[in-house]
C-alpha cells in the first residue's frame, strides 16, 4: 500500500507543478491518479460496498465540480481532479478533505494576491510570473494538497487507532472518579 500511496503522491505533485506552470492538468495524469485508487482498493481487499461508496463520493464531487465549471468558477481539469480526489476520499473523510482543499485554496489565493502586488516592479515580475493573478488561480495545487490528505489520512489514522482491547475501556480520567 505504501508504494501505491507514494506513487499517487508523486502523481499529485506532478499535477500541482503542471497547474502552476501551465495552468493545465493533463487528462491522462488525472485518470492515472484515479486508476491508482482502484489498484489500491483491490490490493487492500476493499469490499465491493466500500468501492461503491468511494465511487459515489467521486461521482457526487464530479457533479458539484461540473456545476462550478459551468459557472466559470473552476477549470475543466480542476473539475476532473476534484472528482478523482474525492474518489480516493470516500464518504468517511469527504468533509475533512473538503475543508483542507478549501483552506489550501484560500491560502493559495492570498499568496497569489500578494505576489500580484509584489510583481508590480519589473525585477520581481519575471520571477513571479507563474503566480500572476491574470493567469487565474491554479486550484489544482489546492486539490493536490487535499489529494495528499485523501491518500495518507486513512493510513495515518489506522496507525493512530487504539488497540481493540483498549477501545472498550473508558478514558483514564473516567476510571479515577
Amino acid at each position: 500500500m505504501f508504494l501505491i500511496n507514494a506513487l499517487a503522491s508523486a502523481v499529485l505533485s506532478t499535477l500541482a507543478l503542471s497547474d502552476l506552470r501551465r495552468r493545465r492538468l493533463p487528462n491522462a495524469t488525472v485518470a492515472g491518479f484515479a486508476a491508482l485508487y482502484f489498484l489500491h482498493a483491490w490490493l487492500s481487499g476493499e469490499s465491493r460496498v466500500g468501492i461503491e461508496a468511494h465511487a459515489a463520493t467521486g461521482a457526487a464531487a464530479f457533479v458539484l465540480a461540473a456545476l462550478l465549471f459551468r459557472f466559470g468558477w473552476l477549470g475543466g481539469g480542476d473539475a476532473k481532479l476534484f472528482a478523482a480526489v474525492f474518489l480516493w476520499t470516500g464518504p468517511a473523510y469527504a468533509a475533512t478533505v473538503f475543508f483542507i482543499v478549501s483552506l489550501a485554496g484560500l491560502v493559495l489565493a492570498m499568496v497569489q494576491l500578494g505576489a500580484g502586488r509584489i510583481s508590480r516592479t519589473r525585477a520581481a515580475e519575471s520571477k513571479l510570473q507563474w503566480l500572476a493573478p491574470a493567469r487565474g488561480v491554479p486550484y489544482g495545487v489546492a486539490l493536490a494538497i487535499g489529494g495528499l490528505a485523501a491518500v495518507w489520512l486513512p493510513l495515518m489514522l489506522a496507525h493512530a487507532a487504539p488497540p481493540q482491547h483498549m477501545a472498550s475501556q473508558p478514558p483514564i480520567h473516567a476510571r479515577l472518579i
